[in-house]
Formats: C-alpha cells, structure tokens, sequence
C-alpha cells in the first residue's frame, strides 16, 4: 500500500505509532469543529493517475446515467410539510456512476479493502469496529459529472461518508454545506428554505485530487456545484457499516445503479 497510499504524511501501517495517534487526535478536532476532516495528497499521484485510467473507459461504455429530479430529502411527501412549502423546492441531479462489482481489483477497490483502512476510520469515528459492506454494487462506488452536471442539495442517510476526489474539472465542482443545519430533534424548516432560497451562505470547499474526505452528513445539508468544461469530476465513495454483511435492497439498487445484480 506504500505505492498507493503517503504512508509517510497518513501512517496508518503503524497505528502504534505517535504519528498515528496525533492524526487522529487531529481529525477527531475537525470533525467536532467542522463536521468533517481532509486529507490531502492522501493518494500518491502515480496511483491516483492510475486509477483514473481505470475509470475512464467503464465511465464511457458502462456507467448507470443517474438522472432525477429531488428535493433535499430524497422523498416525496415529508410530514408536517405542505407540497408547496419552500423546504421541498426540487433540483437536478445528474451524474454517472460505476459499481464494485465493475471495477476488479481497482485501486479504489485495493483501498477500501485494505483494512487499515477502516480501522483508522473507525479510530476516529469512535466505533468499536467498521465493516466493508457486503453489497457488490454498493460497496464502492465511483462517481462522474461532465459539463453543466452537479450533485444537488441533500441530507445523507448515513452518520458519515468518506470519499476520495481523483480528479478536478476545469471548473465548478465545489463542495458546499451548511453544517448542523438539523438536528434529530429539530428539522429546521425554515433554516432549510432559507439556505434552497438563498438566505443563508453555506461554507464552499475547493478539493484537490488524492483527497480523502469525510464527512458527517447526515445533519448537514450539502452539495457539488455544477462543473464546467470537458473534463470530468470524478471521485470515489467507499461504505462501511458497524456490523457486518450489510446489503441494499433490490428496489433500492435499482433506483440508484438502475439494476439489482
């Protein structure tokens, strides 16, 4: 893994070690503070390079086209909430996506797998243990947006995501979020229809690649801003769940990768 991963500045082969303990410390901090931790050059360039080359040709002759329309929920009707409240105002999700299953031994397949990797994830999550997902399909997944395509607002199902960008657009493509903007208890409609509308000014991010990212989501409504020109964004989502053998549904494999096996 030293060849794939900068082992020297994220020494997670060696997680006795005091560098190791003082990058989670340090992640631990960002996460309490911002919600969520970077690290750069996390991916060495050679392999970085390399896994993009994986990815173009099943982007271009495999990719499931993921194209809907949605509100910030994922859902439909939300209780308590009239259709026409401004919380549910809908946006264009465009973007194409590439399942585990398509990938062999990719390098984003090596990485997930690998697992230090998790354990360090699971160190500063503060879990007992994190687990790869059983899923084929949903275990990794790799996304790409080409000219005027963007991941719009959303809420994530999940505590947290981690994910890895390997490659920039020319332009556009930035992350922005409004952190803590629900909590469990308060749904915050009204903070909701002030960020769709324009009221609030979320937090805007420009990540490089070889970036690891994650984040907590789940209370956090977030977004890809449309990216511009000819090359693609393209970035890696790894899950891991705290027990093991975790599987999506059919009618949910369907609805994101547009087929159950």
């Amino acid at each position: 893994m030293r060849d794939l991963i900068s082992l020297d500045l994220y020494p997670l082969d060696n997680p006795d070690s005091g560098g190791f303990q003082n990058l989670v410390e340090t992640c631990r901090a960002a996460l309490a503070k911002d919600g969520l931790f970077n690290l750069p050059g996390f991916v060495r360039q050679v392999a970085l390079e390399q896994a993009v080359r994986e990815l173009v040709p099943l982007f271009e002759n495999h990719a499931f086209v993921h194209a809907r329309r949605h509100n910030i929920y994922f859902r439909k009707n939300v209780e308590d909430l009239d259709a026409a409240h401004p919380a549910l105002q809908e946006f264009e999700t465009t973007n194409r996506t590439v399942c585990a299953d398509q990938m062999e031994q990719a390098v984003v397949i090596q990485l997930y797998e690998w697992p230090p990797f998790a354990d360090f994830l699971a160190k500063v999550m503060g879990k007992d243990r994190l687990f790869t997902m059983a899923d084929s399909l949903a275990r990794v997944n790799a996304m790409s947006y080409g000219d005027g395509e963007a991941l719009n607002w959303h809420f994530d199902r999940s505590e947290f995501t981690t994910t890895l960008l390997l490659q920039a657009p020319e332009h556009g493509g930035d992350f922005e979020y409004d952190q803590d903007l629900r909590t469990d208890v308060d749904p915050n409609y009204g903070g909701v229809a002030d960020l769709l509308e324009g009221r609030r000014t979320p937090t805007r991010l420009q990540l490089e690649p070889g970036t690891l990212n994650v984040f907590k989501g789940k209370n956090t409504a977030h977004r890809v801003t449309p990216t511009k020109g000819l090359r693609h964004r393209m970035i890696a989502v790894f899950s891991y769940f705290e027990r093991p053998g975790v599987m999506f549904s059919d009618e949910e494999r369907i609805g994101f990768y547009g087929r159950s096996v």
